[in-house]
């Protein structure tokens, strides 16, 4: 599973918040997690707001905790330079306003997960988010398992399409299904194709903030889309150890991207190890662009 939250914007402004936050502390515990416990929680007994945050609560504590040595490995940091972002100029963070000319907090962080339940065991989950990148997005992508057997013996499918479901939650709205399928003729030879579903194109809707569902429900009293105490505390707990690390390595420079990029080097070698690669953010299923 791979999780993304991509921002073509950099810190526009903020820098004074930003200096003394960072990525992960800004956007892993709340916006990444909270996508990410929506998706791999158990079906709750009902549509109840604490029925739902109580499922989502499990996911988090199952996750497996991080050690020094796990932070090193499993978790990337990076920090935009200069570069152009949709055709405009963007300016180094370390020159943003009220940032430290050898600042090293990390505009971009992306970490490899672990959940230990019967779900998800042995199913590498990886997050990423970042400011000043090359698209804005948000998604979430499932990558299927391959059959334990082919059954296309002795034809040319040794290597057959991945499958992956892809949920688009930003700029665009709807999900899109990637699979193999026999290419008409007469030998077998597979292709792989798309299923896609937008919401604007069904329903005529205009994509919407998010902000009015939450005022809307703060109306209502409906706290299902909240997070509630226990599940903030559980999202710190993984992260803390990261913090600690880091810490504990006072002035190391994190890697440098190039704004209008798709992150750090080190975030691709994160998932090269794995035999794996990050979804591109210009792929063409993820919609229009933006």
């Amino acid at each position: 599973m791979q999780i993304t939250v991509a921002e073509a914007v950099g810190v526009e402004g903020r820098g004074k918040f930003y200096e003394g936050t960072g990525a992960l502390r800004d956007m892993v515990p709340s916006h990444l997690f909270q996508l990410l416990t929506l998706v791999a929680m158990e079906p709750p007994t009902c549509f109840a707001a604490e029925s739902v945050r109580s499922e989502k609560t499990k996911v988090l504590d199952a996750v497996q905790r991080f050690g020094p040595e796990d932070a090193r490995q499993n978790v990337v940091r990076g920090q935009y330079g200069g570069g152009t972002v949709n055709g405009r100029t963007i300016d180094p963070y370390r020159r943003a306003p009220s940032v430290a000319s050898g600042s090293t907090t990390e505009t971009y962080v992306a970490l490899k997960l672990k959940v230990d339940n019967w779900r998800w065991a042995g199913v590498p989950i990886y997050l990423r988010t970042g400011k000043s990148l090359s698209k804005r997005r948000s998604e979430i992508v499932i990558r299927f398992k391959q059959a334990p057997l082919a059954l296309f013996r002795d034809t040319p499918v040794e290597s057959l399409t991945q499958n992956d479901l892809v949920l688009h939650i930003q700029p665009e709205e709807g999900v899109t299904l990637r699979f193999g399928a026999k290419i008409p003729g007469p030998e077998m030879h597979m292709g792989g194709v798309e299923m896609k579903f937008d919401y604007q194109d069904y329903f005529n809707a205009a994509p919407s903030t998010g902000y009015e569902t939450l005022i809307y429900d703060c109306m209502n009293g409906d706290a299902t889309l909240f997070k509630r105490a226990d599940d903030i505390e559980t999202g710190w707990r993984i992260v803390q150890p990261v913090l600690d690390a880091w810490s504990g390595e006072p002035g190391a420079e994190p890697p440098i991207y190039p704004a209008g990029s798709s992150g750090p080097q080190e975030a691709d070698a994160l998932l090269t190890r794995d035999g794996r690669h990050w979804r591109p953010l210009d792929d063409s299923a993820g919609g229009k662009s933006s």
